[in-house]
């Protein structure tokens, strides 16, 4: 039995293809991080998974012999040629050659777990590195019917998702995070770990869908355009960095801070979910 780097040299030279940099490619080669995200992933038959990037399919492989049903979303057309001799023999194997930022997830997920009879749905992946950030706001604002979300995301990355507020790396990311789900670090991954390394350390981290968000809030858009602006201009204080993208004029901003007894002078990344949530309804 080949191990992840043998099976990754043997499918890279008889296909004879080499990783595609634009599409931000790594092959991951180390079995005992797929064994960990896989095992993260708390994956059985009765679930369906979504995989996007397969790549080659070193999670795939896996992810076919517990799941009910794996649906794979690849855009680059060499991998769908190796993808479709590989795993064609097995009948919970569906492939879709697509971006997934275009798929219908919501759609995808209701019928396939009707049709094969799923109770759950979770996205297990590697995910591209150059577009980490889209994807996992897509699976969080189309408020899908997942329970998990298990990724390989940039180490630096990983950190932003699962900060916590006043934070070094805190972002506006990290609280559309907060609002919709749990975040949890679970594999640190040297860049030994893949073909070509990365020059980037990598992290598996594990998003938990929340049943209803931890604040409530009367206008969801309003919340996170207000939390957006805060964070455009970092260096300023909240109240100058809000103001200044015209969201609502200074004087207004600066009585509801007042209002709700918090210092003027505070920067966006220091105050709470909740007080995110007051002002915006304030506002």
């Amino acid at each position: 039995m080949k191990n992840a780097y043998q099976e990754t040299m043997f499918l890279l030279n008889k296909y004879n293809i080499t990783a595609n940099k634009s599409l931000g490619q790594n092959f991951l080669i180390n079995d005992s991080v797929i064994n960990d995200t896989i095992n993260s992933a708390d994956i059985s038959r009765e679930d369906l998974i979504i995989e996007i990037g397969p790549g080659l399919g070193t999670l795939t492989n896996e992810l076919l012999e517990k799941a009910g049903k794996v649906i794979v979303i690849e855009l680059d057309n060499r991998m769908i040629n190796i993808l479709n001799e590989r795993f064609c023999l097995y009948k919970n194997f569906e492939i879709i050659h697509e971006d997934v930022l275009k798929v219908d997830l919501k759609k995808l997920i209701k019928e396939n777990k009707e049709n094969n009879n799923l109770k759950n749905a979770k996205v297990v992946a590697n995910l591209p590195y150059y577009i980490t950030t889209p994807i996992i706001m897509k699976l969080l604002e189309e408020k899908l019917d997942i329970e998990t979300i298990t990724v390989m995301v940039q180490k630096e990355v990983a950190k932003r998702l699962t900060a916590k507020p006043s934070e070094k790396l805190t972002g506006a990311i990290t609280y559309s995070v907060q609002y919709y789900c749990e975040a949890i670090e679970k594999v640190e991954v040297p860049k030994e770990s893949f073909i070509p390394a990365p020059e980037v350390e990598s992290e598996v981290i594990q998003l938990i869908l929340r049943k209803e968000s931890p604040v409530k809030v009367n206008d969801e858009d309003k919340l996170f355009k207000l939390i957006k602006s805060s964070f455009m201009q970092r260096r300023k204080t909240f109240l100058n960095g809000v103001s200044n993208s015209g969201l609502v004029s200074k004087d207004k901003l600066k009585n509801t801070l007042k209002e709700l007894q918090i210092d003027e002078n505070i920067r966006g990344e220091n105050l709470t979910l909740e007080q995110f949530a007051k002002i915006s309804d304030m506002i």
